[in-house]
């Protein structure tokens, strides 16, 4: 059978499984990649292997054996320094290997973005022990964020407002830590109105830009998302300025989720995916061209709308309570009644807080379109058979 390209995914999450729909709409061949067996991406793939991404043997002996077209990361926790070996021999990696090196460590894209590209980003230091976390929290200031320069997300990022919760802080970061560096990024509590994501694509005729979608955190991970969330022309003019900047400096095709604090007129670089980003779900009911879409066309070099519009709609997660091996799904009747949408990830374990599923929902405005995924996410009920 002939296809298009061919795809090796770097691990097969709710993202990755959405990448493998719209990749696979266009002819391409996927071989989904994942730590565990029957991911969300690898049952729907062509094609599957089981590694952990951080082993490099592993890594290079996938790539030998499917040889890709494309090596499409969707996840973090890669073992990069194999990309740039790829790379340099000659394999397309997405968007780049540089891209996926620098942003696996948010050490090293906020050194980027804050020192390299002049972007205006929060005050910041990095610390690998604790005694190291309370003398940059004494640059910083009180309260402040410390998260892991590494994890997934989320994980581990709490906000500190008093000297007694550094510990506490720390301990919490290095649990949910991703790879082998022990290390965190202790930065500037920003007082922000909200934060937005700017899903932006860079492609073989520029750079296009996605309506700003607005999202809601609990535990550093997201709740909901809408689209498209009010700017006025002039943040959203210096949120695509510094979103440009960055990601013409990182290079290559694909989708780039730039995330943003914005106080008033003034926009703040936060942090930034080179890939598909989960606020982005919102897209499979907002936009015409999902941002899954737009990734799958970036990367096979096919073209991408100049202007991207988005009519009103909201995503609400779907989250586990507990362990569980033995799943089951109740209640989607109830919670598509008023219109609403679900999409059920299919992943074969929970645990607390795990996100299991997102519900959908437009409107003639976001209010109403948030209230509506809110309730319909409320209403799904997931079943724990052990």
């Amino acid at each position: 059978m002939s296809h298009t390209a061919r795809i090796l995914l770097l691990g097969s999450g709710e993202l990755g499984r959405e990448f493998v729909i719209s990749a696979k709409r266009l002819g391409a061949y996927v071989v989904a990649c994942d730590a565990y067996d029957d991911a969300p991406a690898t049952q729907l793939a062509d094609a599957r292997e089981v590694f952990s991404m951080l082993d490099g043997e592993a890594l290079r002996a996938a790539v030998e054996r499917h040889d890709p077209d494309y090596i499409v990361p969707e996840i973090e926790a890669i073992r990069t320094s194999v990309l740039v070996e790829l790379e340099e021999e000659g394999r397309t990696v997405v968007p780049s290997a540089r891209a996926a090196q620098l942003t696996m460590n948010r050490d090293a894209i906020r050194d980027l973005a804050a020192s390299e590209l002049g972007l205006m980003t929060s005050k910041y230091r990095y610390a690998k022990n604790l005694e190291e976390v309370k003398a940059a929290a004494a640059h910083t200031g009180l309260p402040c964020v410390i998260k892991p320069v590494m994890s997934s997300s989320g994980k581990g990022q709490s906000t500190v407002r008093e000297d007694a919760g550094l510990e506490a802080a720390w301990d919490y970061a290095c649990a949910n830590m991703r790879g082998d560096r022990q290390r965190v990024i202790v930065e500037q509590f920003v007082d922000f109105d909200y934060e937005i994501t700017l899903l932006t694509v860079r492609h073989k005729d520029g750079v296009s830009f996605c309506p700003p979608i607005g999202h809601r955190q609990e535990r550093g991970d997201y709740q909901e998302s809408w689209q498209p969330t009010p700017m006025s022309d002039a943040a959203i003019a210096k949120a695509q300025e510094m979103a440009r900047t960055v990601v013409d400096d990182l290079g290559g095709y694909g989708l780039f989720g730039v995330e943003f604090f914005v106080k008033g007129e003034d926009v703040i670089f936060s942090e930034l995916s080179p890939r598909p980003h989960d606020t982005g779900m919102v897209t499979l009911v907002s936009q015409n061209l999902t941002e899954f879409d737009l990734h799958a066309r970036a990367v096979l070099g096919l073209p991408i709308p100049p202007v991207l519009r988005a009519r009103p709609a909201a995503s609400a997660v779907i989250l586990a309570e507990r362990d569980s091996a033995a799943l089951g799904y109740e209640g989607l009747a109830e919670a598509m009644g008023e219109g609403a949408d679900i999409r059920i990830f299919a992943k074969p374990t929970s645990r607390p807080y795990r996100r299991m599923g997102v519900a959908l929902a437009t409107a003639g405005d976001t209010d109403e379109a948030r209230r509506l995924a809110r309730d319909a996410a409320h209403k799904v009920r997931i079943t724990y058979g052990d």
